[in-house]
């Protein structure tokens, strides 16, 4: 028998790998670390609905009373909460930062389409800011591309792809083509080295800067202390069914109007930012009811939320070190 589609059940979600066990990190540890100079850079991440915006800010006060001032800070590795008046649809939950500085949240205009070089430089600029000024910076998102771009090492200079070129590279083997990138670029990153397409895409980089000069990434972090929220499975589902009921209810589908009638950006230009505002501009619309919408946009993060674990999963096997912890564990 046909489902139908208003039926509350999360489809598409394969199962996941195991979860590692959490581990107890100690902050003044972390803090001994970085201002050793062993890390530059402290970074929680973690998929939709796991805490880790709760997370970070515990985190920053950690920190703060470690050094008796107030010093941390958080930068945004959200690719969608750049936007001015996406607030619900993006869950931006600026409440939660309170007294903790934040940066790189609404920084574009709503209807734009900020993109990963223009967010480099800025995490850069936001960075190198807060270094400047003896605090320590917390990168914190759910935004696999956003978190590597600002902790890769190296600017990522906004060049096209040569089909021709990563062909050929293809065809080598990826011991040969380390070791190139080791003579190209002898400060790669561990993680780079551990992936043929990411090396493949450094040497096309370094191939570019030959004749393309560009600026120097001083400032960009090379040794990150990565630390993971991690919630179960199904930990995670209930926590997005509720959340979702929530930011409706707080008038997130209020909000896609007011973005298509006030800010006037067109529907195709809303639904280009997907989840949240492709669903409710369908409905808005009138292609999908709301409970259709409910539906399928609920399944569509859990989704999204899975396809960020593997990401992260990923990350550890190019070689980043995750420490993976409970959510509550800092109090």
């Amino acid at each position: 028998m046909k489902k139908s589609p208003t039926e509350k059940k999360v489809t598409g979600v394969p199962p996941m790998a195991e979860l590692p066990d959490p581990e107890s990190i100690s902050v003044s540890d972390i803090l001994s670390l970085y201002d050793k100079g062993e890390i530059d850079l402290v970074c929680v991440l973690g998929p939709t609905a796991s805490g880790k915006t709760a997370y970070a800010v515990k985190l920053c006060r950690a920190i703060n009373s470690l050094k008796g001032a107030d010093v941390a800070e958080i930068i945004s590795a959200d690719s969608r909460q750049v936007y001015r008046g996406m607030d619900i649809g993006t869950g931006k939950d600026l409440s939660e930062y309170c007294e903790i500085p934040y940066h790189l949240i609404d920084i574009a205009p709503a209807g734009s389409r900020y993109n990963i070089y223009e967010y480099q430089r800025d995490f850069e600029r936001v960075y190198k800011d807060i270094v400047s000024r003896g605090g320590v910076p917390v990168l914190c998102g759910g935004s696999g591309l956003y978190i590597e771009a600002a902790t890769c090492g190296y600017i990522l200079p906004e060049l096209p792809a040569d089909p021709e070129y990563r062909e050929r590279l293809e065809k080598e083997d990826i011991n040969v083509l380390r070791h190139r990138l080791l003579a190209e670029s002898p400060d790669v990153t561990e993680g780079t080295l551990q992936s043929k397409r990411r090396i493949i895409r450094a040497l096309e980089v370094a191939e570019y800067r030959k004749t393309h000069p560009v600026e120097d990434p001083g400032f960009l972090p090379k040794k990150v202390y990565f630390i993971g929220t991690l919630v179960s499975r199904e930990e995670r589902i209930r926590r997005i069914d509720a959340r979702l009921d929530a930011r409706i209810d707080e008038g997130m589908i209020e909000e896609v109007k007011r973005l298509l009638s006030e800010v006037h950006i067109s529907p195709e230009d809303l639904m280009y930012y997907g989840l949240e505002y492709k669903f409710i501009t369908q409905h808005v619309l009138g292609i999908i009811s709301l409970d259709e919408m409910k539906v399928l946009l609920g399944n569509a993060i859990h989704q999204f939320a899975k396809r960020q674990m593997t990401w992260f999963r990923g990350m550890e096997n190019k070689g980043y070190k995750i420490h993976w912890v409970d959510p509550k564990s800092l109090g």
